[in-house]
């Protein structure tokens, strides 16, 4: 099939250019080469196209029906690489962004909102799930993922901020149970853990003047993949949660919540933006990871969002 169109194009530069040695110019082949595509095209149409003396060329009356479907096809090509342009360089079309259910509500859709309202040619589909998703085989644009690093060798993988962890408990569950003034006394306390995250049940601690390090493994009671969940339990007073400074900083201002040992640092995460590569990349997922960017970069608040090298 791809054979007989390429034929049907060089047909089609022939009638245009009235001469084989004219289309060959065109096309950047050998005049034998056209008048082999030439051939190889009658035969397989069963019909001669083209009636050939030494001064001139003209179509016959099949030639002359079949050259107008060379032209409608080649219309057709050039409207759809036109299209293909427009949706590659243009904001219009479809941009697909796959994340988690948190991450996509508390803090991407706020993200882009206004990017969206300025491109109503963009039609967006949000595919949120807690386990990652193949790009590739779901015809992702951009995944959102946070994570401490990915490792990533088809994709790119654009840093967009990066975001420490806390420990955080309630006012009620901190005056019912045992003191903590360093990391070791977790052990006698109840773990909620967000069991999605890499490494739930490891803690590793820092401290931020002396640069102490100590690690635990911890085990929980109860636990959840969605931070709503965990913040819920943590809020009764039921343990406490390590999360994201980013998914309980209203919280923390407001009194519901407050951090434990907050001189002991735990290890931060990044958010990170994974795309095709960028010579493969549309101009609409390079704008949205580009707003992206921009939005994370001004939000204050130095714990909240440090913006990724």
């Amino acid at each position: 099939m791809l054979d007989q169109l390429r034929a049907m194009g060089v047909f089609a530069c022939v009638v245009k250019q009235n001469s084989f040695s004219g289309a060959a110019r065109v096309l950047g082949i050998t005049t034998s080469a056209v008048s082999q595509q030439i051939r190889s095209l009658e035969q397989e149409m069963d019909a001669i196209l083209l009636y050939r003396s030494t001064r001139k060329l003209s179509l016959t009356e099949e030639g002359q029906v079949f050259y107008q479907s060379c032209k409608e096809m080649l219309a057709a090509a050039e409207r759809g690489k036109i299209r293909m342009n427009e949706l590659r360089d243009d904001l219009i079309g479809e941009l697909h962004i796959a994340t988690t259910p948190e991450l996509a509500a508390n803090h991407i859709i706020p993200a882009l909102s206004q990017w969206l309202f300025a491109h109503r040619g963009l039609s967006v589909k949000f595919d949120v799930d807690t386990q990652f998703i193949d790009l590739q085989k779901n015809n992702i644009d951009i995944a959102l993922r946070m994570a401490p690093k990915i490792e990533e060798t088809t994709f790119d993988t654009i840093p967009l901020a990066r975001v420490e962890q806390v420990l955080v408990a309630s006012a009620d569950y901190l005056n019912q149970t045992a003191s903590i003034n360093v990391p070791e006394d977790l052990k006698q306390h109840n773990i909620l853990p967000v069991y999605s995250m890499q490494h739930w049940h490891r803690f590793f601690f820092q401290h931020n003047l002396s640069d102490q390090r100590v690690e635990l493994e911890m085990k929980a009671r109860m636990s959840s993949n969605n931070i709503c969940v965990v913040k819920a339990l943590c809020k009764n007073g039921l343990g406490l949660a390590r999360v994201l400074y980013l998914d309980v900083q209203k919280e923390l201002m407001n009194g519901e919540l407050i951090e434990v040992l907050p001189d002991w640092k735990l290890p931060s995460y990044t958010l990170y933006a994974v795309a095709a590569p960028l010579a493969q990349r549309s101009m609409k997922t390079q704008r949205c990871i580009e707003a992206l960017k921009a939005y994370f970069s001004q939000i204050p608040g130095g714990r909240l969002y440090k913006e990724a090298s």
